[in-house]
């Protein structure tokens, strides 16, 4: 009964077992009128405090210095955005109002992609709530995406020689086509995209992998299609750090995808991915990505529900090899 009892301590509640990277920044930005509901995220931050997450498991990210952003986009995108000197199609391709306050919030959430990564590196999982902005180039914006945060905490952690390689699992509805392009000739980044293949973007540059479906496609295609594929490519390739955009826009009720999963099917693609691969003690970090639901308390649920799925991962996988240590 001893060895059971120092078992069970092992898995009853204690504190929450990552960070969360949250800024109320991120919702304070004139967007305008459009699909992209940046409350989700102030939504979601209140939801977790509400459920007994405390203050002191968050983390306020900085905005990302030059030198960080400049390790994906060109001096030439990054003096623009500065200075305001896009042009009008270039604004027009980001779909959200050109402002300094749109470009402090790509800034700050490429400072919180950043942080979320070193965190994951230290602790094996970390929460960015925000990011995953994969339309972004390295010479421009597009789709609601000004600067690709994910690349740049790829391209950092690399630099610092942190890690040898990276996945970047792009579970949004919308292919990656920002992510596939900057890693394409980088043999150090796996990039994976499963996606909706008969609407935005047109044009799809490949991924490493990709996986495209059809309006209509639901749970079963979605998640066999992952099955046949999770955790084999993780076994493969052997990444140092995965980054997971969890896309809640594959929901049957998303505004901008004909997609038909429901939150059960979300959950367990969460589930696929993020025990494939702690089972392997990958480091993950997840951002949020899109999420366009009629009702932003569906698109907050979703995400809700893979935070939840992220803690159930972390704690099974932590603790349990923690628990074998210490007894053995």
């Amino acid at each position: 009964m001893g060895e059971l009892a120092d078992l069970l301590r092992f898995f009853l509640p204690k504190k929450f077992p990552f960070k969360i990277i949250y800024s109320s920044d991120y919702w304070m930005v004139d967007i305008g009128k459009n699909s992209f509901a940046a409350r989700k995220y102030r939504l979601l931050y209140e939801k977790l405090l509400r459920l007994g997450v405390k203050k002191g498991n968050f983390l306020k990210p900085l905005p990302a210095g030059d030198e960080d952003i400049l390790l994906v986009h060109s001096p030439k995108y990054l003096k623009k955005l500065k200075s305001g000197g896009l042009s009008s199609s270039e604004a027009a391709a980001i779909e959200l109002p050109f402002s300094p306050e749109l470009v402090k919030f790509a800034v700050l959430s490429v400072g919180g992609t950043v942080i979320a990564a070193r965190e994951a590196m230290k602790e094996g999982m970390a929460v960015h709530i925000g990011g995953g902005f994969h339309h972004a180039f390295p010479d421009h914006g597009e789709g609601f995406c000004v600067l690709n945060d994910v690349a740049v905490a790829v391209e950092k952690l690399k630099k610092e020689r942190k890690i040898g390689r990276a996945m970047v699992m792009d579970c949004d509805l919308h292919q990656g086509n920002g992510t596939a392009e900057i890693f394409a000739k980088k043999d150090y980044a796996f990039t994976f995209s499963i996606h909706q293949e008969d609407i935005y973007p047109s044009e799809k540059p490949p991924s490493t992998m990709d996986i495209g479906l059809w309006s209509g496609d639901g749970d079963e295609k979605y998640l066999a299609a992952l099955k046949a594929r999770i955790p084999a490519i993780y076994k493969e390739f052997r990444p140092d750090i995965l980054f997971y955009l969890a896309g809640a826009d594959p929901f049957e009720k998303d505004q901008l995808g004909g997609l038909l999963l429901t939150k059960e099917g979300l959950k367990e693609r969460d589930r696929i991915v993020i025990e494939g691969a702690r089972r392997l003690k990958i480091p993950v970090v997840i951002v949020l990505a899109g999420g366009y639901a009629a009702d932003v308390e569906d698109t907050v649920a979703i995400h809700l529900n893979t935070i939840k799925v992220a803690q159930k991962a972390q704690k099974r996988f932590f603790q349990v090899a923690r628990y074998f240590r210490e007894a053995h």
